[in-house]
């Protein structure tokens, strides 16, 4: 475990760190710390900064209730920048947003990154503007009864190709019910972030089913 003497703060005091999501692992802020204020974190458990412009420290959520709760913190290979994971309890950037990047500057067309919050802002948009031509503003436009009749109907291809043991097409089937039970989540409001969250508060997620005794 690195001491925290072995870290080097610049010549204000200060020390860049960089806070991630521990679920969706996305970049949230870009925040400084000073030694005090990383104390506090390390302390409390939750994330403590110090602000350049108001020149005092200030705790994640004090005012807003987003608290941060701190996972880990590690240090990179030069000892003058910081990772902290954190698993948050609401937005982390002042304006409501998720994380403070949001603002895109430039992507590659061929190496663009595949992610199921990617994904899922997709299905949000077609389910906004509703494309001409789309099969998700299709399954939008016909409603919750249609999207979970394919639900139904992917569970069942996912099931036949599994018992077949064909590796491929179970890959191909599961896709397809992932894609599907996406659009149901958006349809119904509910976000990756609260599944992640609830599979997170699952601390014993297999167990052995006790078989009660037929009397």
């Amino acid at each position: 475990m690195l001491n925290i003497d072995e870290l080097k703060f610049d010549e204000r005091g200060l020390i860049p760190a960089i806070v991630v999501d521990a679920y969706s692992k996305k970049v949230l802020t870009l925040a400084y710390m000073n030694r005090e204020s990383l104390e506090i974190s390390m302390r409390e458990g939750r994330t403590c900064f110090f602000s350049r412009s108001r020149q005092e420290l200030w705790r994640k959520g004090e005012t807003s209730g987003n608290v941060q709760h701190i996972v880990s913190i590690t240090a990179d290979c030069d000892r003058d920048a910081l990772t902290v994971v954190v698993e948050k309890d609401g937005p982390a950037c002042h304006t409501g947003a998720d994380s403070c990047f949001n603002d895109e500057v430039w992507h590659s067309e061929e190496l663009s990154e595949f992610s199921i919050d990617g994904l899922y802002a997709l299905l949000q948009d077609r389910k906004a503007t509703l494309p001409e031509g789309s099969y998700t503003s299709y399954l939008f436009q016909k409603g919750v009864d249609k999207i979970l009749k394919k639900v139904g109907e992917e569970c069942t291809e996912v099931i036949i190709a599994a018992k077949a043991a064909d590796k491929r097409e179970t890959v191909y089937e599961i896709a397809d019910l992932a894609y599907h039970v996406l659009v149901l989540m958006a349809e119904a409001g509910i976000t990756p972030e609260e599944i992640r969250q609830e599979l997170a508060s699952r601390h014993i997620i297999d167990h052995k089913v006790k078989q009660e005794k037929m009397v």
